[in-house]
């Protein structure tokens, strides 16, 4: 926020320290088991990580009696102002309660002028200064003396609550906003499933398809029955020099899930010819699948000359013209194939399981129709994702013109 805008009448532009009186943190010793788990609320900006409220009583954990008196931190009354200074800079709550905090805290108590919610929200729109004035090579701290030098613009008591009191009326309404364009989120996930269920039950070319059967012409038939299924392999010890690092592409779990693409045109790793009778290898227009890790399931079609390790699977000798349609149903099947328990640690789908999974099959004319209408309309979909992203975009940035227009006098 800038420190030339001209005030309106009746407002003063003052140091931060004469808003309120500034004091710092401090940690008792945390080898004297009698300094700690007391009645006294301690927090530290580990417990404002992912905190939502704009007031706080207690943090994980408490100190005591004696534990406040032999270290610097300072019990603070109700209504006074947390800023962390560190660690990260920015996080702002206000004390609901007697509390004190740790060294990565400036606070505030305010004076009987000052309203503590028109300091919250005045901290709130001041992250980017404060940290314009940290310092430290570590990491980042503001110190005592500038932050009690940050410049305040201080209206009269009734004019601060009148302030905070259309903020909080014009978040609540963007609040609201948020919460719709997040359920609309959630609902283009449901819609993107159940297109994909539809795709595999035949009814997105078959208009009267009776649940649980499948339209005529279709029928059930193993991924075995259409494509050999095989894992790849990798050279042994890993990264040895007579194996790896040469001209040849090799193929990780981790270039089939760093892209949200159909294709797979890009690799990290690659191999020497010495290495390729204990891998595999595969030609253009391949389709994989991910069969290991956490990220395990996700489909891509490889464009690429390439071999691959174990925790890819291929699907050779299957007609090119079911590569699309293979590619959605294993898409629609993402999330049961995480939910398979392989009994390991690590999860890992066998080729035996994946052979044997049932595929309704259509000829390739059908297939490559519902391959159209699935792109259609999760195409659809993706434009209004997009729409919605932006939008939650713009809400945020609306957020702090808002605390701008405030701090500026421009918004009462």
């Amino acid at each position: 926020m800038s420190t030339n805008i001209k005030l309106p009448k009746g407002w003063k532009q003052v140091k931060l320290s004469e808003a309120g009186k500034i004091i710092s943190g401090g940690t008792p010793s945390t080898a004297v088991n009698e300094y700690w788990n007391g009645d006294i609320s301690w927090i530290s900006p580990s417990d404002l990580t992912g905190y939502k409220n704009k007031t706080i009583k207690k943090g994980t954990k408490s100190i005591t009696e004696i534990g406040l008196k032999n270290s610097s931190a300072r019990l603070m009354p109700k209504g006074s102002v947390l800023f962390s200074s560190r660690a990260p800079i920015g996080y702002v709550v206000i004390a609901d309660n007697e509390l004190c905090t740790n060294q990565g805290f400036k606070s505030i108590i305010p004076y009987e002028n000052v309203d503590s919610n028109f300091i919250y929200y005045y901290l709130k729109a001041s992250k980017q200064r404060a940290e314009q004035v940290a310092s430290g090579t570590t990491f980042k701290e503001i110190s005592l003396k500038s932050f009690s030098e940050l410049t305040f613009p201080l209206p009269p008591l009734p004019t601060q609550q009148a302030i905070v009191s259309k903020i909080e009326e014009l978040f609540s309404e963007l609040d609201n906003g948020i919460a719709n364009l997040k359920t609309a989120q959630q609902q283009l996930k449901t819609y993107r499933q159940s297109v994909l269920k539809w795709a595999f039950e035949g009814k997105l070319t078959n208009k009267k398809v009776k649940d649980g059967e499948l339209p005529k012409g279709w029928k059930m038939v193993k991924i075995a029955d259409v494509s050999k299924v095989v894992r790849g392999g990798s050279p042994r010890p890993a990264g040895d020099p007579k194996f790896y690092n040469g001209n040849i592409p090799f193929l990780k779990v981790a270039d089939l899930t760093k892209g949200d693409g159909i294709y797979l045109t890009t690799y990290t790793y690659t191999i020497k010819e010495a290495g390729l009778h204990k891998t595999r290898q595969i030609a253009p227009n391949t389709l994989l699948l991910s069969n290991s890790g956490a990220t395990l399931g996700v489909p891509k079609i490889c464009m690429i000359n390439a071999t691959m390790n174990d925790g890819v699977a291929a699907f050779l000798d299957l007609d090119i013209r079911s590569n699309h349609y293979l590619y959605y149903f294993w898409v629609s099947k993402t999330r049961e194939l995480r939910n398979i328990n392989m009994g390991a640690a690590q999860p890992n789908l066998n080729t035996d399981l994946i052979r044997d999974y049932d595929l309704p099959y259509c000829s390739f004319e059908e297939q490559q129709l519902i391959v159209q209408e699935i792109e259609s309309r999760l195409s659809v979909a993706d434009k209004m994702e997009k729409s919605i992203n932006q939008s939650l975009q713009q809400a945020e940035a609306l957020r702090q013109s808002i605390l701008k227009k405030a701090f500026e006098g421009k918004l009462v």
